[in-house]
């Protein structure tokens, strides 16, 4: 039988208010430039089908094992996991996913906070007209202008925070029900009316050739980790949102229909979006190019000289704001949910002091690109890597050797050890805690499903396909680059810059290995597991 906890933060009203949070929860800044463009370099219509295939392989299963979980344990994910793990009789360790996941969020948080205040900033500047006529120049200016300001970025992050806690402070039924009702239609009518104006101003038909003849000749090894990456992150997977926000589904609401429509809509988004921008792209003569540079300085460019540019211009980067600002109501709620049930306190305080440190750690992310840029981690030398250092003292002591010093900002920190770290390792600790940590009669009952057949063929990809591929995701987001592409490799020696690296990150791969097969031996030695109970 299904548990029957019941949540003390709400229940969404209905499972289509819980697709279009959990939509708009996956739906962010990576939907709008980054999808678009691989897809393009990577086969077009081909690459879509890889891409399915990757997320029917890896982003369903885990999110359908984060959704089960969060509705089973109905509390923040630290709290569920707690749950969980004494209800499966599991052991303590498990523990990591909850605090990772809501760790990650909170981290991530706190510079995609800086980030999004980009975008509001350019609310405001393409509707004054300040790219209108400009050149490549002008626009590349403005960015950089804006990005040495560090009082004009904390401004714009301190909005920024204040709209998102705005929201999570009215709880889930006032605060997020009723903002995710309202910006994800809006991102959808503002998406469509984008795209008739880039129909008619920009070249529409280079942008959908562009995004989806297929070219199969594209597709190569490199095409299918860029997939799986993707198909993995554009869910909000391993963060602890997708199983907050799984706490408040309704009971009667079925996960595995419920999880396919969030993976189809925010498909549709990304796919959407590369049909409004890439015809003003190809229209203007610009490079489809990814990244910071794609959104504001191509596109404000572009906008500034094409007929009600200004208008759309500013439409296009409210767009930009609502998908980020519905991610960033998901990427809160794990920690304030925490805090709410840890010190008993009221969502408002809670709300409160979980986004005033979030906001705090974010200035570290405002510094690293003016004041703070010249501080670096793990810079590589030619004696080694430097844990951290002053880039200028290094190249004062390396003048030969300035092209190939490398080290990671704050925010790069940050970056690296949310995307490439804790957010795939959470996913795959999900995985393999449903798979295998979880009884397999709760499991079943939560799925409330219809049809034995596809919870079967579910349980299997879960235990034995994905987390294969999350494991391959994860150690190639710690390997090298020049581990795939060779023109990263150092000319002269045929060594990769990144060498010193790679000794550990092997190391670990074979442990995560060691570590699975362990799991799956210790499960098989388990007795049947029925369905009575």
């Amino acid at each position: 039988m299904a548990n029957n906890n019941q949540s003390v933060h709400g229940i969404w009203r209905n499972r289509w208010i819980f697709i279009l949070a959990a939509t708009g929860s996956a739906v962010g800044l990576g939907n709008i430039w980054k999808f678009p463009y691989i897809t393009g370099e990577h086969g077009g219509g081909a690459f879509v089908l890889m891409y399915l295939a990757c997320i029917a392989l890896v982003g369903i299963p885990v999110m359908v094992a984060e959704v089960a979980m969060g509705r089973r344990g109905r509390q923040s994910p630290i709290n569920t996991m707690i749950s969980l793990i004494s209800e499966a009789k599991a052991g303590p360790a498990w523990k990591a996913i909850g605090w990772m996941g809501a760790l990650a969020g909170f981290l991530i948080l706190s510079f995609y906070s800086v980030i999004a205040g980009w975008a509001l900033s350019y609310v405001l500047k393409l509707a004054a007209g300040t790219f209108v006529g400009a050149d490549q120049a002008l626009a590349g200016d403005q960015f950089s202008d804006m990005l040495g300001d560090p009082s004009g970025l904390m401004m714009w992050h301190t909005i920024f925070m204040v709209l998102t806690a705005g929201v999570i402070m009215r709880g889930v039924n006032k605060g997020i029900e009723s903002a995710i009702q309202v910006l994800m239609p809006l991102l959808f009518v503002l998406l469509l009316v984008l795209i008739g104006y880039a129909a008619k101003n920009g070249n529409f038909a280079e942008a959908v050739h562009f995004m989806f003849d297929a070219d199969f000749s594209k597709l190569s090894a490199e095409s299918v980790l860029v997939a799986l990456g993707h198909a993995f992150f554009t869910l909000s997977l391993g963060m602890g949102a997708i199983m907050a926000y799984g706490a408040y589904m309704p009971r009667q609401a079925s996960i595995g229909t419920t999880v396919f429509a969030i993976a189809g809509l925010d498909t549709l988004v990304a796919l959407l979006a590369g049909l409004a921008i890439f015809p003003i792209v190809f229209a203007n003569g610009l490079e489809p190019s990814a990244g910071p540079g794609l959104l504001f300085v191509s596109l404000p460019l572009a906008f500034g000289n094409m007929a009600g540019g200004q208008f759309f211009g500013a439409l296009f980067f409210i767009l930009v704001t609502f998908a980020a600002w519905s991610s960033a109501i998901s990427l809160i709620e794990p920690a304030t949910a925490w805090a709410v049930e840890r010190f008993k306190t009221s969502r408002v305080k809670a709300t409160i002091g979980i986004a005033f440190i979030i906001w705090f750690l974010g200035i570290g992310t405002v510094f690293s690109f003016n004041d703070w840029s010249d501080y670096v981690f793990f810079a590589k030398t030619p004696d080694g890597i430097e844990l951290f250092a002053v880039m200028s003292e290094l190249k004062a002591m390396y003048p030969t050797a300035v092209d190939t010093l490398k080290g990671l900002t704050f925010f790069d920190l940050l970056d690296f050890i949310t995307a490439n770290i804790m957010l795939p390792l959470g996913g795959l600790l999900i995985a393999l805690f449903v798979g295998f940590g979880m009884k397999y009669h709760h499991v079943y009952n939560e799925m409330q499903v219809k049809t034995p057949l596809f919870f079967n063929i579910w349980y299997v990809v879960l235990r034995f396909i994905t987390p294969i591929a999350i494991g391959i995701v994860f150690i190639q987001g710690l390997l090298p680059e020049c581990s795939f592409d060779s023109e990263l490799l150092d000319a002269d020696s045929g060594v990769c810059s990144n060498a010193p690296y790679l000794q550990p990150r092997l190391i670990g791969g074979v442990i995560i290995a060691i570590v699975y097969v362990g799991i799956i031996v210790k499960s098989l030695k388990k007795p049947a597991r029925g369905l009575a109970e």
